[in-house]
């Protein structure tokens, strides 16, 4: 079924959202200051290229995390959230746009706090 709703998932326009957030990232890079916001945005693009099957896991961070994730929320953090409930919630006015909304609203949660996020697959087995 993950594989189902990635397949549609790219169709409705998640090849566009990893795009965009592939391109923030290529924005950030061009400074020495904006590379670990811009590699933030890249695992992001990635995540939200395929997102069925695979949940977020926030607070693996230490100071320096903090102060990145401080930093983003202000700068950064804020307009990607925002967008992405706006449209989880248009995609949930539906009932077959329920899933799709589900994870625009698992992408606002990763969209404020990517700083020592970490995307875990429901297949994959993980070793303490």
């Amino acid at each position: 079924m993950n594989f189902i709703g990635n397949i549609i998932w790219l169709l409705i326009g998640g090849i566009i959202a990893a795009v965009l957030w592939a391109l923030s990232g290529m924005v950030l890079c061009i400074t020495i200051i904006g590379i670990p916001f811009g590699l933030q945005c890249f695992k992001i693009a990635g995540f939200v290229l395929w997102p069925f099957g695979r949940e977020i896991e926030l607070g693996h961070f230490g100071a320096g995390g903090l102060i990145f994730n401080i930093i983003w929320l202000i700068v950064f953090g804020w307009e990607f959230a925002i967008t992405h409930v706006i449209i989880g919630l248009i995609f949930c006015i539906t009932i077959i746009g329920i899933p799709f909304g589900i994870q625009h609203f698992k992408f606002a949660m990763l969209g404020l706090i990517p700083f020592g996020a970490r995307i875990i697959s429901h297949n994959q087995v993980s070793c303490v």
